[in-house]
């Protein structure tokens, strides 16, 4: 088994692929430079997706082969959507891309007002009637949980019910956030950390993942 569910949270699940394991140790190192860290995002996504992803419906379609036709199975229903929280979760699209390249890509856009400390949406944009369709939202940290939630919470006021986050690493603080408000969303991560310090970094972390990714400190 390399996917261990939470004990208390039972939509929290950790991923412990021996793979993935190692490129999240070489992602948190202090040496990794951007472009190799760019790089394990993507793979790290695309193990994640691997598990995320298992539930899709399947359906039957006519395949001819060199040999023969027969009923072979293939994804049912309508295109999912990936959306990023902006901006880290931007690094985390190609991953999911590489495994469902007929995805549609939505975004959600949110900052922290200084005065409430309340997550604030500046960008909110999906495909339009996708009610039927399965989300996929991503971030690499789920630190403090107060993006997750809201980004969560914008997607249900559009009336989307399917939906899965998927982040590298998380905090024991946002995990309970975010399962607390959003028991039907399973969560999928490939680390879940310590705790997080003063300044609401998660710990041991890898820094700051959009900084990282985008070569900005």
């Amino acid at each position: 088994m390399t996917l261990r569910q939470h004990k208390k949270f039972k939509n929290f699940y950790t991923v412990t692929h021996p793979l993935l394991q190692h490129k999240l140790s070489t992602l948190r190192d202090v040496k990794t430079v951007t472009k190799e860290f760019k790089e394990l995002v993507s793979e790290l996504t695309m193990l994640l997706a691997y598990e995320a992803t298992k539930d899709l419906p399947m359906t039957k379609a006519r395949v001819t082969t060199p040999l023969e036709t027969f009923d072979a199975p293939v994804l049912a229903g309508r295109k999912p959507v990936i959306v990023p929280i902006l901006r880290a979760g931007l690094g985390m699209v190609e991953g999911l891309l590489a495994l469902m390249p007929g995805a549609r890509v939505g975004h959600i856009g949110l900052f922290r007002d200084e005065d409430t400390l309340e997550p604030q949406s500046y960008y909110f944009k999906i495909p339009p009637n996708s009610q039927e369709r399965q989300f996929y939202v991503c971030d690499p940290m789920l630190a403090t949980g107060g993006s997750a939630v809201a980004a969560v919470d914008q997607l249900k006021s559009e009336g989307i019910r399917k939906i899965a986050f998927l982040c590298i690493i998380a905090a024991p603080e946002g995990m309970e956030k975010f399962c607390t408000a959003h028991p039907d969303v399973q969560v999928y991560c490939a680390g879940l950390d310590r705790k997080l310090n003063e300044h609401g970094y998660i710990l041991p972390g890898l820094g700051d993942a959009g900084d990282r990714i985008f070569g900005t400190k």
